[in-house]
């Protein structure tokens, strides 16, 4: 019965990764692209060029959505409440 309480259940005892959540980004972002070209190109001439091409894509579009979103939290909210009635 302890060795079971010992045990590492995935779901209900998640890994604490709050300060390094942005590290997944780049394993994911690969998984996905090799999934999505795999299902998407006629032919696998050129199929890990593309997929390296689609990951950088997509983590870099999340870096820029997450500049974009800080910026406008930080910038343009604080200058609409400066602004006021």
């Amino acid at each position: 019965m302890e060795s079971v309480l010992l045990a590492w259940r995935p779901f209900l005892d998640p890994l604490d990764v709050h300060n390094t959540w942005w590290i997944f980004l780049i394993p994911m972002a690969f998984g996905i692209s090799v999934v999505y070209r795999a299902a998407r190109l006629r032919s696998l001439d050129r199929y890990w060029r593309s997929v390296l091409a689609m990951t950088f894509q997509i983590v870099m579009g999340m870096v820029l959505l997450g500049v974009a979103s800080y910026l406008f939290v930080m910038v343009y909210v604080r200058i609409a409440a400066n602004m006021g009635p």
